[in-house]
């Protein structure tokens, strides 16, 4: 058990009506109670702090603070506040809270922090409704609370006992309690468990339930037209024949972009295809290829200050038997997520209430604020559920852009994109290259260094210097180039990891076929030597590597393939988990495939492990995908793909099988929706270097004339 003090964030825990003001709700729980069709309807309610209310039938009513984007926190945030109410999971509803920075903590879906951050203040929520349940009742019987218990929603006391919808108006009013104790793992009975996605019912019959389903009456649909290229700004504009068309009736200009305003969105698309529009160039017209080029050239370039250095890489170069070079190049990524970026926004003289799909609500409200020089308590967020978000809806842009045209047309708007706008509009994962050089003498890895370039003004490492190999090699370098660019670009589903990753676990595996000895063995010797007498400061702790990668060698059968396969091995840590994987690759009409991923994972306490496992595994499969199609080009600035049909995506059939196991240990949870994606493609390129004999240093793979079977 845990004693904690509920000052943690003590006005979470105060008696306010977090539910009163209606609010926008998306998703009820109602499906996931068998007992909805026998229970009386509920008459009152009475909030028990910003995170939940309980019913005077018994129901409890927990708001879920986090953006939901598919990584499932709508169901397994609630979980956490009802495992330690000790409230049975059928009697809980679920609704996705509002934007409020008083009441709750890092209301961000990002980073893959939700449950790490939430782990002790959702379950504090819920001992302290708890807590107070117990003393109303003590209370009322005049006992001890010492000598009551809670469980299954029930209070218990010598003889007495009472339903938690009966006590829940008299627990309303008792004193928060100065400090609550937080149960012993080993007492769970909801955290652990399989539960269904509280959405589920809703997104399988259609329900509205996304920020593309959602409608205001007298709202208007926004579509934008935006500088084709980047660098370019807007001379000038026709909106003849767009104004022509039936359901158009507005188009504003905006900065460098024009807002076609209309009462549905297919009249917006029309509009914006009948709009001419006139671009000059603003700033600098960039090219691939160009980058290409100077990337490769800060990869030869001696930073004044390294990231790091520990011994004399230098010398350990010069003294060595062997040296091995290899450059690794990945490119821009668009995010692509399944639901389009969109917002609503309504701008009046007295409000601005924002809705919609977004990652970061309150960074999203005080940039609306300031755009709009309003306070910003005059603006409010409630977040719908989202169709992917993979990094894309950080930055709220789409939201700006929807606040500021409703400002100027004085009417609620919904700003929707197309495909065409959301593959071309920005935001990108950076494109990267890595130089990575070892030194090798009498058998032994004695040198190491990596130099990192990428392109974007917002990031200026592109290296993660004090993990894996970090401590384990005695010389050691690591430096880091930034290239600028007017090119949007931002974080994508495991910033920098998603391919430094796969650029580093394919050079040990290249290592270790050089210096003739396992490529797990060679990874756990570096291991043993960070775990016992590191070199300098390290990020990360090499027992838990050790663990995953034992584990998935076991699981994966590592060294005793099936007949015809070829395995291919990679790990990393990320997000504060511990991934490794076992790719099994097969041949097939002289081509290789990925029959099967074998993945260990280290995230500490599993809270749903159904959840669980499918975030791995769309891990896994994003990472294999991206890595043998992901390519995205600029041409004079200007993006040259806009839909599906030139930008090619990994295809169902050709998704393996992922086999997931997860250390099971009593630490406090880690990350979890990006940690499986980094090791993957790494994987997959060493089975494939085991099956052919290539070894692939480009993103995407097909470019170096892998066809996939």
């Amino acid at each position: 058990m845990t004693l904690i003090k509920t000052n943690y964030n003590r006005r979470s825990f105060l008696k306010v009506s977090a539910l009163a003001g209606g609010g926008l709700m998306v998703g009820f729980n109602w499906a996931c109670s068998p007992s909805e069709n026998l229970r009386k309807a509920p008459s009152e309610w009475f909030d028990m702090n910003a995170f939940l209310s309980i019913a005077d039938n018994g129901q409890v009513t927990i708001m879920s603070p986090n953006p939901e984007i598919g990584q499932n926190v709508k169901t397994s945030m609630p979980m956490l506040v009802a495992e330690e109410l000790e409230v049975p999971w059928a009697d809980v509803i679920v609704k996705q809270g509002l934007l409020d920075e008083g009441a709750f903590r890092r209301q961000v879906a990002g980073g893959s922090q939700s449950i790490r951050q939430g782990w002790k203040s959702l379950r504090m929520a819920g001992a302290t409704a708890k807590q107070m349940l117990i003393n109303a009742a003590a209370q009322k019987w005049g006992i001890s609370p010492a000598d009551c218990t809670a469980k299954n929603g029930i209070i218990s006391g010598g003889d007495n006992k009472l339903s938690y919808g009966e006590i829940a108006s008299l627990a309303a009013t008792m004193e928060v309690p100065e400090d609550v104790t937080l149960k012993d793992p080993k007492d769970f009975t909801i955290i652990g468990t399989s539960q269904d996605n509280v959405d589920l019912e809703s997104i399988i019959s259609g329900k509205p339930t996304f920020g593309i389903d959602f409608e205001r009456e007298g709202m208007l649909h926004a579509v934008v037209m935006r500088p084709p290229a980047f660098g370019m700004s807007l001379e000038s504009y026709d909106d003849t024949e767009t104004r022509a068309v039936t359901g158009v009736s507005d188009v504003i200009r905006f900065g460098d972009k024009i807002a076609i305003l209309a009462t549905n969105t297919w009249a917006g698309f029309k509009g914006k295809k009948a709009l001419k529009a006139n671009w000059k160039g603003k700033q600098k017209l960039e090219n691939t290829d160009e980058h290409d080029r100077k990337m490769l050239k800060l990869l030869d370039t001696k930073s004044s200050k390294p990231k790091r250095e520990d011994g004399n890489v230098g010398r350990a170069f010069a003294q060595a038997d062997k040296v091995i070079e290899k450059v690794y190049e990945a490119p821009f990524l668009p995010h692509n997520t399944m639901e389009p970026m969109n917002f609503f926004a309504d701008v009046t003289d007295s409000k601005v209430e924002l809705i919609g799909p977004v990652q970061t609500p309150l960074r999203t409200r005080n940039s609306v604020a300031a755009l709009l020089d309003r306070p910003r308590e005059e603006v409010s967020v409630a977040m719908t559920r989202m169709g992917g978000g993979f990094g894309r809806r950080l930055y709220g842009d789409f939201a700006l852009e929807a606040a500021e045209i409703s400002s100027l047309a004085k009417r609620p708007v919904k700003v929707v994109f197309s495909r065409e706008d959301d593959m071309t509009a920005g935001i990108y994962r950076p494109a990267s290259k890595y130089k990575f050089r070892a030194a090798v003498k009498d058998g032994k890895i004695t040198g190491y260094h990596l130099t990192g370039a990428g392109i974007g003004s917002s990031r200026s490492s592109w290296t993660r210097e004090n993990w894996f190999p970090a401590g384990g090699i005695e010389n050691y370098k690591v430096e880091s180039h930034s290239l600028q660019s007017n090119i949007t670009t931002g974080a994508w589903r495991a910033p920098i990891t998603n391919f430094l990753a796969i650029a580093e676990q394919s050079f040990f595996d290249e290592l270790a076929t050089e210096m003739s000895v396992d490529a797990v063995q060679l990874r756990l010797d570096i291991l043993e030597r960070a775990k016992t007498n590191p070199v300098g400061k390290i990020s990360y702790e090499p027992e838990k590597m050790i663990g995953v990668i034992k584990l998935a060698a076991e699981k994966g059968n590592w060294g005793k393939p099936e007949t015809g396969v070829s395995q291919g091995f990679s790990c990393y840590y990320s997000h504060n988990t511990y991934v490794a994987e076992v790719a099994h690759v097969r041949m097939r009409d002289g081509n290789p495939f990925i029959e099967k991923m074998t993945t260990a994972v280290d995230c500490g306490i599993v809270v749903n492990p159904d959840a669980a496992i499918n975030q791995v595994q769309g891990g896994v499969v994003d990472g294999i995908g991206h890595a043998m199609y992901g390519d995205f080009k600029f041409i004079n600035g200007e993006p040259q793909a806009q839909n599906f049909n030139e930008y090619r995506l990994i295809r169902a059939a050709e998704a393996p099988k992922v086999d997931v196991h997860f250390v099971k240990n009593t630490n406090d949870p880690t990350g979890l929706g990006e940690p499986s994606l980094p090791p993957a493609g790494g994987a997959l390129a060493n089975g494939i270097a085991k099956a052919t004999g290539t070894r692939l240093y480009k993103i995407p793979f097909v470019k170096q004339q892998i066809t996939f079977g």
